[in-house]
């Protein structure tokens, strides 16, 4: 009876502690995103960094060129996207009438082959608000700003990272090695997760551009990075993006031959992704299921919002990571992890090809 208790005990405690470690991240949301955000970069920009190092450069002169290397091609990036987004709401007055008319025409079509009266949806004017827009716009100025402090807490975790390896050495006690294998560890899956990602990113946002181009989209650049951003959001964000880029070209164009076949076009994009092109430059390096992603999806956007559920997916391999190193909580990895007995009978067809291509290679 005393034994149970106490684990009743210990299981409330570890409970409690859970809840303030989430009121904590909710509540402090807008101090820890951009510190969370800079070490993640930080660790994907370090070989950046040591690489000038290595060319004799001062720690604070590497780091700085680094970051002002990336940040240009980031300004890039936004400068040609806030065109293309300035261009699209000048058309906004346009693309309303046109839904207008589509739509009341649809709902005329379909009246009259049930037996009802036409009927019209509400112009999409009214859901285009000045409050919607200031809300908008604070959002924006919010996230401008976080933007603003994480390039300087990249340049102090890079500065200091013998500081904080020192640090980490003190506090593990004798145990040093440990604690070092797991920074080295977790280290490798925030790199090879946000690295792979940024090039899978690349890639979507190329394949996406070109087949837009070819359609005949106004916007293809902006729409190609949509496409490509949103799918950093497992599940959710591919379906988000897509049905704005179908709706845009349902109102823009004279037949539904052109929505559905841009539908059919980003499946065909999104199934190589998930099943070739991920897999293959990404790896398995973030290995937990998808349960475990789809509930860090839902965590992290209830914490911190998009950040939340693009940071939460890898934060998840860290904590299986830690869980892995303790023998007390090595269930615990286990049940967060994704190897499980297969064969070849359960395995999808892309699986079993990318195990014959590597096993190949090995050979």
């Amino acid at each position: 009876m005393a034994v149970s208790l106490a684990r009743v005990q210990k299981t409330a405690y570890i409970l409690i502690i859970i809840v303030i470690v989430f009121w904590i991240m909710k509540v402090g949301s807008f101090i820890i995103v951009p510190i969370v955000w800079g070490i993640f970069f930080a660790f994907s920009l370090y070989p950046i960094s040591n690489w000038f190092e290595k060319k004799r450069l001062p720690r604070g002169l590497a780091i700085a060129l680094t970051i002002i290397l990336i940040s240009a091609i980031a300004l890039f990036v936004f400068y040609t996207l806030i065109n293309q987004v300035l261009s699209l709401i000048l058309d906004i007055p346009q693309i309303s009438e046109s839904f207008n008319k589509k739509i009341s025409a649809y709902f005329i079509d379909l009246g009259g082959m049930v037996g009802l009266d036409g009927t019209t949806m509400p112009e999409i004017s009214s859901f285009i608000t000045p409050e919607n827009l200031n809300a908008t716009l604070l959002g924006a100025g919010k996230s401008l700003t976080l933007a603003g402090i994480v390039p300087l807490f990249i340049f102090l975790m890079l500065y200091y990272t013998d500081f904080f390896r020192e640090f980490l050495k003190k506090i593990s006690g004798e145990d040093n090695s440990s604690i070092l294998v797991w920074i080295d560890d977790s280290g490798k899956v925030i790199q090879s997760y946000l690295v792979g990602m940024t090039i899978v990113t690349g890639i979507v946002s190329v394949m996406s551009g070109v087949f837009f181009y070819f359609m005949g989209i106004k916007y293809y650049v902006l729409f190609a990075v949509l496409i490509a951003v949103m799918n950093l959001i497992p599940y959710v964000g591919v379906i988000i993006s897509s049905f704005l880029v179908v709706f845009y070209v349902l109102l823009t164009t004279d037949s539904l031959f052109y929505p559905f076949f841009t539908m059919f076009i980003l499946w065909i994009i999104q199934l190589t992704e998930n099943n070739l092109i991920t897999p293959l430059i990404v790896g398995s390096k973030v290995n937990v299921n998808t349960m475990v992603v789809i509930l860090a999806i839902l965590i992290g956007g209830s914490l911190w919002g998009v950040s939340g559920m693009i940071l939460f997916i890898p934060l998840m391999g860290v904590l299986k990571i830690t869980f892995d190193r303790i023998p007390s909580l090595a269930p615990y990895g286990y049940l967060l992890g994704d190897k499980f007995p297969v064969n070849e009978k359960n395995e999808n067809f892309w699986k079993i090809f990318l195990r014959k291509v590597k096993s190949k290679k090995e050979a």
